[in-house]
């Protein structure tokens, strides 16, 4: 087991009966999630009274996010949007951009649409398959980063400067400068070392990511080099985390057993069927989250 010579916090159950839970989101004062299993996208309050507010696709691997005007985008095999009267229609067409499947998605301050895809849990020898997409406000699409070794979460910096991505494969954080355009550039590691999977900025400019080795279950504040400021002890992997409440330092983490076997063909039934051991913990953080989401 890893340890940290740094502050340890103390979680709290907020929500329980999961399958998994991914892709936090505090939005309208409460926080929203993907209930990857159930085709569901459920929003609780602080006193932990959960509702339904959508559907999601089937499967595993997708995620959540708001467009400026407030409607709600939905990845998976493209890119979906929820339509005032409750439809959902397909917002942009990704398949020019050589991937199947699409995993996270962070909209930044100017309606930039970051999606990430080629999460494959067998790669293979070679570059990494993963890629960064963008669509514009306008809605063109190019792919703007590739080489990314399990694209997993992201987040935009406050001033629109920066994306980070976990790179879930390589154990790493990986940024990368935002041009005007919104293209990017200028890679490189930002924390290596970590377990990271679906992340948070607060507005220190640390990370909220997982840390230590698989099995560890610790979550971690890290800075930029890859310090952990603070950690908190789960009993189960954390999937994502999300700042948020009142005053925004309330640290929500979606945590699930990990019921992997050894062929991926079995994976999505014995991470969906069984007991439904997901969850949702929170924790007081020192500092209010910031950036996108």
């Amino acid at each position: 087991m890893s340890s940290y010579e740094t502050p340890a916090l103390t979680a709290k159950p907020l929500v329980s009966g999961l399958v998994i839970g991914e892709s936090p989101r505090w939005h309208e004062e409460r926080l929203w999630f993907a209930n990857w299993g159930t085709e569901e996208i459920v929003a609780v309050d602080l006193e932990g009274n959960a509702e339904v507010v959508g559907k999601g696709p089937p499967g595993l691997g997708w995620s959540i996010d708001w467009l400026p005007d407030g409607r709600l985008l939905v990845t998976g095999q493209g890119l979906m949007r929820s339509e005032p009267d409750g439809s959902m229609v397909s917002h942009t067409d990704l398949s020019g951009l050589g991937v199947n499947d699409f995993n996270e998605i962070v909209v930044d301050g100017r309606g930039n649409i970051y999606v990430n895809g080629g999460a494959d849990f067998e790669p293979g020898e070679g570059n990494a398959p993963g890629i960064i997409a963008l669509v514009t406000p306008d809605g063109s699409v190019r792919r703007v980063a590739d080489g990314i070794a399990f694209p997993n979460g992201m987040v935009v910096t406050p001033d629109n400067s920066t994306v980070i991505i976990a790179e879930s494969f390589a154990r790493r954080l990986t940024a990368f400068d935002i041009a005007d355009d919104g293209g990017l550039s200028n890679r490189r590691v930002w924390a290596d070392g970590v377990g990271p999977d679906g992340i948070c900025m607060d507005a220190e400019g640390a990370i909220w990511t997982g840390v230590g080795e698989f099995g560890d279950n610790l979550v971690g504040r890290v800075r930029e080099g890859g310090e952990v400021l603070e950690r908190v002890q789960l009993d189960m992997p954390c999937f994502a985390c999300m700042l948020g409440g009142d005053d925004g330092k309330k640290l929500f983490m979606l945590v699930a057993d990990w019921r992997m076997s050894e062929s991926p063909v079995d994976n999505i039934a014995r991470l969906t069927e069984g007991p439904r051991t997901g969850g949702v913990l929170t924790a007081a953080a020192p500092a209010p989250g910031a950036g996108w989401p």
